[in-house]
């Protein structure tokens, strides 16, 4: 089974990420938010929104690079795969990742640019190398790497962090939206970090929603250990559960990404 859906385990791989870190214990992490708004007029209200907005934007994760291990359940219609995940990125540069399927071989490797995606089948000796548009067939037409990226860390999406966008506080603070034809919307923990976001099509029959949880506090800065993904593009469904063991943040890394002149480039 496996070997059927090793372009999509790579694929799913680069898509759907998050992060998380050494340890798993829970913690209480107090932040000051923004003063509540004290809206007389639309002046007053239009501040408060934007101060508000500017908060969600500060809490974002800033790095040069990021290494992260962990396990992943991988739902592609029906057929569930075990892997264990590596991930390394360079920020707005490169997205690499390495499969792990059973008794420590790598099956899959697959890296990511702002645009090119390359994927590997060792199994089968053959490689995949494609425009970034390809990714979009997974989720969205309107996805760009630096969105990806955003995903991929728990960050905001800093194309849902400005106007035009309506924000609601009915005890959640909560992010709506629509660019082109991508509607969003973005529930905030209490700690102003992505609890929720879900990425509607309905022109295209594409969706994404992303679930982070379990946040956890590693180095100053805090992250979801646990990410439920699930990916609607047509009749195929793609469902993700990460679960990170480690993660290092601003360290040296390598990216090897090399096809062996033997491989077959396929579609």
């Amino acid at each position: 089974m496996i070997l059927r859906n090793i372009k999509y385990l790579g694929i799913a791989g680069l898509m759907m990420m998050a992060f998380a870190c050494k340890t798993r214990k829970a913690v209480t992490v107090t932040v000051t938010p923004p003063p509540p708004p004290k809206t007389t007029t639309v002046n007053d209200a239009e501040k408060a929104k934007a101060q508000t907005l500017k908060f969600i934007k500060d809490r974002d994760i800033a790095f040069s690079t990021l290494s992260i291990k962990g396990k992943a359940s991988l739902d592609m219609n029906g057929e569930v795969n075990n892997v264990s995940v590596n991930i390394r990125v360079k920020r707005d540069q490169i997205i690499w990742v390495s499969i792990t399927a059973f008794a420590g071989l790598e099956p899959a490797r697959a890296m990511i640019t702002p645009d090119s995606i390359f994927v590997l089948n060792k199994l089968q000796g053959t490689y995949l190398a494609k425009p970034f548009s390809y990714i979009q067939r997974f989720s969205n037409r309107q996805i760009n790497f630096k969105m990806l990226q955003s995903i991929l860390t728990g960050n905001s999406v800093a194309e849902f962090i400005q106007e035009p966008v309506t924000l609601k506080d009915n005890g959640v603070v909560t992010l709506e939206g629509k660019r082109a034809d991508l509607g969003f919307r973005m529930l905030m923990t209490d700690v102003f970090k992505v609890a929720e976001l879900t990425m509607n099509d309905a022109k295209s029959g594409q969706a994404l929603k992303v679930i982070y949880g379990d946040y956890v506090n590693v180095d100053t800065a805090i992250f979801p250990a646990v990410v439920k993904i699930s990916a609607m593009a047509g009749t195929k469904r793609t469902g993700i559960d990460f679960s990170f063991s480690k993660i290092e943040r601003n360290v040296t890394l390598d990216f090897p990404f090399t096809v062996p002149n033997r491989y077959q480039r396929i579609d």
